[in-house]
C-alpha cells in the first residue's frame, strides 16, 4: 500500500485529519470509534457527542467559530 492511500479519519471536534494508528485519543460512541488529534478534543466530544455529530467538523471546536 502506498503512503498516500493511508485511511485518515476526521476529528469530529476540530476537523483535523487523524491517522487512526497515531491518534492521540479514541472514543467509542453508539458502536463507532472516533479518533482525535488531542486528548482535549476527546474530552470535549465526550461531554456532548451529539453537538459535534450534528454540526460540521470543526464548527464547534476551539478553532471553529460556533
Amino acid at each position: 500500500m502506498a503512503f498516500w492511500s493511508k485511511k485518515m479519519e476526521r476529528d469530529p471536534v476540530c476537523g483535523m485529519d487523524v491517522d487512526p494508528k497515531k491518534a492521540a485519543a479514541t472514543y467509542d460512541y453508539q458502536g463507532k470509534t472516533y479518533y482525535f488529534c488531542a486528548p482535549g478534543c476527546k474530552a470535549m466530544f465526550a461531554k456532548d457527542p451529539e453537538t459535534y455529530l450534528r454540526g460540521s467538523p470543526g464548527s464547534m471546536g476551539p478553532l471553529g467559530t460556533g
